[in-house]
């Protein structure tokens, strides 16, 4: 069997987030549908280690059942280096023999998957007419993020906001060619939150980042870097003001420190998670109830979304003879 490899750059000209925001729709949906396994991730973080490995393994059944493991590093001095904080692959099995598939690179597919969750997130549960987005943080996700969420929502303008102001103002200067709207680079988070209607947390911080009396009412907040039980992005007022939704209910209980922090402080309790998001599109649950309300998507990373995006990866590399195919 010929197993398929596919490049960073060879990813990011198959996968434009337009198809992959609707392929991360229907692997959340069929995770709904118990059509996905997927239990929670391994982490091994070695004590004198300047990184940890995560390892996510899942399935999906049906008529092409297919298996997916992530292996996947996170080394946070990497961006210093000027290299993705997220190293490692993608590994996708035929379900019915165990052969391997292919072996994508992870980096690439967690960058574009990750923003186009958020952006099935901003589509069903922000406002119609949201357009004034607040970017915090200036890695890989800051920039997925502002080209994932123009697909969903006509944005009026950006601002964003890093602990450096000439980070911010570095980032404006790149992405503005881009697009249409006027980006804009601030001083503070609370310069970028304040007035937003769509706002976006993808930073490294272990402390909060946003603070409800910066939020207006009405804003959809995707809270996407703190993936750890011991960090957070999002204060505890925001959390208990805000209605929740999450990737997975498993998850978060177990691994987002934004909700975990505010549980311990008592603010919040599992009843909180109105809804996972795959619920919502499938129509198990509803969405944003009001003009006025807080929606807020806590984004963990599911090896069910890799998987989704693997096996689409495979079958277009197949039609479109792209990719390296070596025998294994």
């Amino acid at each position: 069997m010929k197993l398929l490899v596919l490049t960073q750059i060879e990813i990011e000209k198959l996968l434009p987030f337009s198809e992959c925001i609707d392929v991360m729709a229907d692997a959340l949906a069929a995770l709904t549908r118990g059509e996905m396994y997927q239990p929670l991730r391994m982490i091994a973080r070695p004590p004198d280690a300047k990184g940890l490995i995560a390892t996510m393994p899942c399935y999906r059944s049906g008529p092409d059942p297919v298996f997916g493991l992530k292996a996947i590093c996170v080394f946070p001095g990497n961006p210093a280096l000027g290299k993705d904080a997220h190293q490692g692959g993608v590994l996708l099995f035929d379900g019915e023999t165990g052969e391997p598939r292919a072996l994508l690179n992870a980096s690439a597919i967690t960058a574009i998957r990750t923003a186009a969750v958020s952006a099935v997130a901003t589509r069903v549960l922000a406002r119609a007419a949201a357009g004034d987005l607040a970017v915090i943080g200036t890695g890989v996700q800051a920039h997925s993020h502002l080209a994932a969420l123009a697909c969903v929502r006509p944005l009026r303008r950006a601002r964003v906001a890093s602990g450096r102001l000439e980070n911010a103002q570095k980032f404006a200067c790149e992405q503005q060619p881009k697009f249409d709207f006027p980006i804009e680079a601030v001083d503070s988070a609370e310069a970028a939150i304040r007035d937003a209607d769509l706002i976006v947390t993808a930073t490294s911080a272990s402390n909060p980042v946003l603070r409800r009396e910066w939020i207006s009412n009405g804003a959809h907040i995707n809270a996407v870097g703190a993936c750890f039980p011991t960090t957070r992005e999002i204060d505890t007022v925001t959390m208990a003001a805000a209605t929740l939704f999450v990737d997975r209910r498993e998850s978060a209980l177990k691994e987002a420190g934004d909700y975990i922090i505010a549980a311990a402080e008592g603010a919040i309790g599992p009843d909180h998670i109105k809804a996972e998001l795959g619920e919502v599109i499938a129509g198990q649950a509803t969405g944003r109830s009001s003009e006025d309300e807080i929606t807020l998507f806590k984004s963990l990373g599911l090896a069910i979304e890799d998987l989704a995006t693997a096996s689409y990866l495979y079958k277009t590399a197949q039609q479109k003879s792209a990719g390296t195919w070596v025998e294994f």
